[in-house]
């Protein structure tokens, strides 16, 4: 190593090194000597033929246009862009001749360089070969009428071929920096606004055609394709690589970029823009992999106001496809095409998870109806997600009309109905067991980017759900549910409701369902059908208790859920019962054949056209029951035929009388009542709450040790058989006032005396009853032929007049009539 650099020194040392080395330093100092030369002899002829160049400059560029071109002044840049003559203008203006119409000038800038070809200057030809225009205003204008201040430029005329040459004036490669463009066309309300911080291409020319690649780093302010809907990448910085191809034949320029900045975002594009006169034609296709909210905020504002309402939390694949015409007013063409895979799509209305789709935007639904809100769609294929946790495939949906948005398609769903207590808020419904299938076509409007008044036309299956609806307290289990959603109602068919032994099948309608369920609830009528081969009264009963209604504070935006909504048009609907049950048990009364139109609305229970079989008769019944605090407050109109009395009797637990029980009485009971009254929350009468008018006929009747009358016949008759009494006759006339009882008209006709009765009887004190009693024996009466013959013998003979009064809560009788 050591020998190595020794000999190199040595090398270098040399005479013979040291004398090349001599002329290679001559031979530079010439070169910069012959350039300086050159240089100061451009610099020399330059200021000695300035007025002529000057004048060349002008006359080529005002040969060109049809306006007015100034140049503050000119200056010669030495040893720049050498070997070629660098020519710096100052203060430079273009204007076309329609300048002062309008005020808008086409160029204006501080500076522009242009690079001559010294050798072409020297011929007498302009030949530029590169243009740098430093801090400088371009401003392309298009007037109402059509009018550009760039038409300034004036048309090539075509050589013929045998003139053309290749010392024409061409421009090789042009430079911005600090340039404002800005392109206004008033006739298409297109707006683009450019703050060019840098631009920089090199042309490559085939006759008339060329290609460059052009570098672009520039702010955008504006790229309005339609001013009345905002900006495109509005604020957004823009820097890239164009790829641009001019073809003369076409007359048509081509741009394709790849990894364009636009923001924080890289995007290809592939463009077309026509130049031909009468033909403004443009197409701009962008692809990328984007963020949601990027995406949304590099769109237009009448655009992106509405998508920035949705997120999707992962990058997505979009492709957009813009074509239009530069003279036409109005939007362009737009297409947008986006890959949603594995996402999350945050919409006004929730959260869909696990979301697949492909999804399309058009603002030319129908091809004839133009490029607008109006005629715009957004279409969405092979749709999959969890919307609150509930499974959704839609095949396709379409939403079209962006002023007033409404979506159609087809939905189909298969769940666990447990997945449903996601979605109720504020938990009036909890599910414990079941599965769901639905398969509907569906409409609904967007108000504010929100679903309302979905309609649905298709089937939903619930089978054997079990549930807790906790504002009635009422527990189902293993119930089956199907409905089917028509255009003019809901058919609800198939319902197996269960609840502890009883099973209640069901089938419902409800007209117009689809209007009166968002827009008039309390219009709303749900027909039912019911049939019950066996059911516990008692138990349904809380099925009328009263909600808790809570007071829901307003929030503001805070909007209805479908939750809310449905609980609301549940509470308000009118709901009208046709039930059939082959037997029914209340308290002690079992019914057979039981019929009955029952309304419900609200909270009360109307019941119409009831007819039963019970204890060997039939009653038809008209009934009203409505909650009242803890109890239930009820109406009848009733009609007894033929029922066993004590049987009966014991069905209502003996209507809260203690002085008798059904075991004092036989016979068979027809009665009218009109009466009203309440029920406690087990289902039981409460003693003495009854009002109203009763009348009662009992036939082959027998009292069997009845107090009073046994009291009687051991004072007045103790030789007869008073503690088992047939009669042919027991009927009454009653006022019902809570405790008391107005006795109107209460008459025994028996086989041991007669007995009439009148005045007031009470369950509690205050009983005064006048009692008429013929002390002739009636035993053989039911041997007469007729009732006038009966009444004409009854009070033959002694009558003893009596009253049976209160005493200290005992019956006490007493000799003499009522008041006396």
């Amino acid at each position: 190593m050591k020998a190595a650099l020794l000999h190199l020194k040595n090398f270098l040392q040399s005479a013979g090194f040291k004398k090349y080395a001599r002329r290679f330093g001559y031979f530079i100092a010439g070169c910069i000597v012959l350039v300086l030369i050159l240089a100061g002899s451009l610099s020399f002829y330059f200021n000695r033929n300035k007025t002529e160049i000057i004048a060349k400059i002008n006359t080529t560029i005002n040969e060109n246009i049809n306006g007015q071109f100034h140049v503050g002044d000119f200056q010669y840049k030495f040893l720049t862009g050498f070997p070629n003559f660098t020519l710096a203008l100052k203060e430079v203006e273009l204007k076309d001749n329609q300048w002062k119409t309008h005020q808008h000038t086409l160029l204006k800038a501080k500076e522009i360089e242009a690079r001559l070809n010294i050798w072409s200057l020297l011929q007498n030809e302009i030949n530029i070969h590169k243009i740098l225009i430093n801090d400088a205003d371009i401003y392309v204008y298009k007037a109402e009428n059509g009018y550009s201040n760039a038409d300034i430029f004036k048309p090539k005329k075509k050589k013929a071929p045998a003139d053309q040459s290749n010392t024409g004036t061409t421009i090789d490669q042009v430079d911005l920096n600090d340039v404002h463009f800005i392109l206004d066309n008033r006739l298409g309300h297109k707006l683009f606004d450019f703050d060019v911080s840098s631009l920089k291409t090199k042309v490559d020319y085939d006759g008339d055609d060329w290609q460059t690649d052009v570098f672009l780093d520039t702010q955008i302010k504006s790229l309005a394709f339609n001013t009345k809907h905002g900006s495109f990448a509005k604020e957004k910085e823009l820097r890239g690589t164009f790829n641009v191809a001019y073809s003369s034949e076409k007359e048509k320029i081509n741009v394709v970029t790849r990894n364009l900045k636009i923001g924080a975002d890289s995007f290809d594009i592939i463009a077309f823009f026509n130049l031909a006169k009468g033909n403004a034609l443009f197409g701009i296709n962008i692809g990328t992999t984007i963020l949601w909210q990027n995406a949304s905020n590099v769109l237009s504002a009448n655009i992106s106001s509405k998508l920035n309402r949705f997120n999707l939390s992962k990058p997505i694949d979009v492709n957009c496809d813009i074509k239009g015409d530069f003279n036409a007013e109005g939007d362009p063409k737009i297409v947008v095409q986006a890959i949603i895979k594995d996402n999350e799509l945050s919409i006004p209305d929730g959260l869909i998870k696990n979301c697949n789709f492909k999804g399309i935007f058009t603002n030319n639904f129908k091809p004839k109806d133009g490029y607008n809100d109006a005629n715009s769609a957004i279409i969405l294929t092979q749709f999959a997600g969890d919307y609150e946790n509930i499974p959704l495939t839609i095949p396709q949906l379409s939403i079209n009309n962006l002023n007033k948005p409404v979506a159609t398609g087809n939905v189909s769903s298969d769940f666990e109905v447990e997945r449903l207590n996601e979605i109720s808020n504020d938990k009036w419904i909890q599910f414990t067991s079941g599965h769901a299938k639905a398969n509907l076509k569906f409409q609904f409007d967007i108000v504010g980017l929100h679903i309302e008044k979905p309609r649905f036309i298709g089937k939903i299956n619930v089978d054997d759900a079990s549930f807790h609806y906790i504002p009635k307290n009422l527990h189902a289990i293993k119930t089956n549910i199907h409905l089917n959603f028509t255009e003019k109602a809901l058919l609800i068919q198939e319902i197996a409701y269960k609840h502890n032994k009883n099973t209640i099948f069901i089938e419902g309608k409800i007209d117009n369902f689809l209007n009166l369920y968002y827009d008039a609830p309390e219009r709303m009528v749900v027909n039912w059908k019911i049939y019950c081969p066996n059911i516990d009264l008692k138990q349904f009963l809380g099925v009328l208790a009263t909600s808790k209604k809570t007071k829901a504070i307003a929030k503001a935006g805070k909007r209805t859920t479908i939750s809310n909504h449905l609980r609301t048009v549940i509470d308000k609907c009118l709901v009208v019962i046709d039930i059939k049950a082959d037997k029914i048990n209340y308290n002690k009364l079992t019914a057979t054949n039981t019929t009955a139109t029952i309304q419900m609305i609200d909270s009360k229970l109307v019941i119409k056209n009831g007819s039963l079989q019970t204890s060997g008769g039939s009653i038809n019944f008209n009934s009203e029951v409505q909650p009242s605090g803890k109890n239930f407050a009820f109406s009848a109109d009733a009609q007894v035929k033929r029922v066993d009395i004590a049987s009966f009797l014991r069905s209502f637990n003996n209507f809260g009388v203690t002085s008798f029980n059904p075991n004092n009485i036989k016979g068979k009971l027809s009665s009218e009542a009109n009466v009203t009254g309440f029920i406690n929350g087990n289902g039981a009468l409460i003693t003495n709450s009854m009002h109203g008018n009763l009348t009662f006929n009992v036939k082959q009747g027998a009292l069997l040790n009845f107090e009073p009358i046994v009291k009687i016949g051991k004072f007045a008759f103790p030789f007869r058989d008073v503690k088992n009494i047939t009669f042919s006759d027991l009927s009454g006339i009653l006022k019902l006032r809570g405790e008391q009882i107005d006795v109107n008209d209460f008459t025994i006709s028996s086989s041991v005396l007669n007995l009439d009765a009148e005045g007031i009887y009470s369950f509690g004190r205050g009983t005064n009853l006048a009692l008429t009693i013929p002390l002739r024996n009636s035993k053989n009466d039911i041997n007469l032929a007729t009732q006038a013959e009966r009444d004409a013998v009854r009070e033959r003979g002694l009558v003893l007049h009596l009253t049976a009064v209160d005493d200290e809560g005992k019956m006490k009788i007493k000799w003499g009539k009522k008041g006396k």
